[in-house]
């Protein structure tokens, strides 16, 4: 009989859970009393507090370039986003042949570069879009290494002061060029230009100028590597060994404004000689003489990316947050609420009450486990134009794994890693429906190391000495119970009928959250975890 109706009892349990997302008392008046099994639903106190997010390990194709200070006296003070970027190289790359007039091959018009740039592409930004702005970008004089972490300091890898290269005459180039996030220079006409299929051709960039005789060194440095006299174009890494480690992109003059980079491009305009089907260069038809008398050559320009950064090569972010951060997690007038602050700004961080759900528990089946953050309204003050929203999607993970998750590439498991996007509508909550079996496996965690403690104390086993211990700092368990809220980014794989999860970021746009909870000695409240569990009433 009990397994009978514990079956019904489950499948009730089911269809309760996904047509509402709120819990409580389930009675199951229903069932004979000689089963007396009863579903129920607890509530655990559980604390929170905002903790330092650190340097975060921040591997991504966008590069973020400005400065913004939070309008807000009272905010969070400024930060200042930067990226160093390799520029890949494809393999065994050649620029174009130079027009040969015995064998009508090649097409360039002589042997030279007619200019060099490089371009910064970005679709989109953060803060104010006319604010006054200055960038620089410098040329590293140091191969990047796989450092990922958003406190990289870009002067290992570059210098203010130039020098000359072993390859170059010119030394290490510095480039600076004012720039607006919105160009008014750019006329509509360009900006709503759109291809056949309604595509926009318009790229917002900032393109600064390289000297042509930078170039031109390029240009002689691939002619040798055709004739065999190197490898430097043999491939990315030959090429950012010998040629260009890449460049240091910062904005030096303005506040206000995020650039949320794409790309950073290479290119060089060529001179290129118009030719017939069978490769003979042809002459202008209007009868124009060159110096010599002769019919002069139909030419054309043509400006083409020759190295980018792309994902194959290392890009690293770097983010400055200023001291007024580290007062929002530290000043006793904040610490009755808990925050979140990206990039690299503030976490909450949230202790389950374990022990407490396994002593008074423990002889039970937990069914589901709900756990919600609510955060406060945030104010639309029109003073503040360009303050910032809540975050939209948060990873709720063990603290244990909040390096490693990211490091690895991991995707969230249900287990030990969730994650809930904000509920900004009805709600303004993250809300975690059932993590069941996150506090099912960290109590059976403790449970074994517990039991292999003991078989190796033997007789001088002594529980509540290691009660003490498990936890404190230092100790096997000092995060046991802990688990860290996160803002990310979550991409999916939209080229299914089903997308699926395939990747899980730090989120590194401006963003924050003020959360209920925090500590009540200052005001604060503990949040309530709900419990629903399901047990035979002997």
């Amino acid at each position: 009989m009990k397994v009978k109706y514990l079956g019904i009892l489950l499948l009730a349990l089911l269809a309760f859970y996904g047509c509402d997302d709120n819990t409580g008392t389930l009675g199951m008046g229903m069932l004979p009393d000689s089963d007396g099994i009863s579903a129920q639903t607890k509530t655990f106190e559980v604390s929170t507090k905002s903790i330092l997010a650190g340097p975060v390990y921040a591997k991504t194709s966008t590069g973020y370039v400005g400065t913004f200070t939070d309008p807000d006296p009272n905010g969070f003070g400024n930060y200042k986003a930067s990226f160093l970027t390799e520029l890949n190289c494809a393999d065994d790359f050649r620029f174009p042949a130079e027009y040969n007039d015995e064998t009508h091959t090649g097409t360039m018009a002589g042997d030279t570069v007619s200019s060099a740039q490089l371009t910064i592409y970005y679709a989109s930004w953060y803060g104010d879009s006319l604010n006054p702005c200055r960038m620089s970008v410098y040329e590293l004089n140091r191969r990047l290494t796989n450092n990922h972490y958003t406190d990289i300091n870009p002067e290992d890898y570059f210098s203010k002061v130039t020098a000359n290269k072993p390859n170059f005459t010119t030394g290490y180039f510095q480039l600076h060029k004012a720039y607006t996030a919105y160009d008014t220079s750019v006329p509509d006409s360009v900006r709503n230009a759109t291809d056949s299929n309604g595509n926009s051709l318009f790229y917002p960039n900032v393109t600064l100028p390289l000297s042509k005789e930078f170039g031109n060194e390029l240009l002689q440095l691939n002619r040798a590597y055709q004739r065999g006299e190197n490898d430097f174009f043999k491939n990315s890494d030959k090429f950012i060994d010998n040629v260009l480690k890449g460049v240091y992109i910062e904005t030096d003059y303005g506040d206000g404004t995020i650039l949320y980079v794409d790309r950073v491009d290479l290119q060089m305009q060529f001179r290129f000689h118009y030719v017939d089907s069978l490769g003979v260069k042809l002459t202008k038809k209007d009868g124009t003489l060159n110096a010599e008398g002769k019919p002069a050559d139909s030419l054309y320009y043509s400006t083409a990316t020759v190295f980018a950064s792309t994902k194959e090569v290392v890009q690293a972010n770097r983010f400055e947050n200023s001291p007024q951060l580290k007062k929002k997690v530290t000043s006793d007038s904040e610490k009755g609420w808990s925050y979140l602050k990206s990039p690299a700004g503030i976490f909450t961080e949230a202790t389950l009450p374990y022990d407490k759900i396994h002593e008074e528990l423990t002889n039970d089946t937990l069914n589901a486990v709900k756990l919600t953050f609510t955060n406060y309204n945030q104010e639309n003050n029109n003073k503040y134009k360009f303050s910032m929203s809540a975050p939209e999607t948060v990873l709720l993970l063990r603290k244990k794994d909040m390096d490693t998750f990211f490091v690895n590439n991991e995707l969230t498991d249900n287990v030990t890693s969730f994650v809930a996007t904000h509920n900004s509508v009805e709600t303004n909550q993250y809300t975690f429906k059932n993590i069941a079996r996150l506090v099912s496996a960290c109590i059976n965690e403790k449970k074994a190391a517990k039991q292999k403690a003991k078989e190796d104390a033997g007789a001088a086993w002594d529980e509540a000495a290691w009660e003490a211990a498990w936890s404190q700092p230092g100790g096997e368990g000092e995060n046991w119970d802990k688990v860290v809220l996160i803002p990310v980014v979550v991409t999916y794989d939209t080229n299914s009928t089903t997308p699926s999860m395939i990747g899980i970021q730090h989120d590194l746009k401006p963003t924050y959250a003020k959360l209920k909870g925090g500590d009540p000695t200052y005001g604060g409240s503990n949040l309530q975890i709900e419990v629903t569990y399901t047990s035979f009433n002997k």
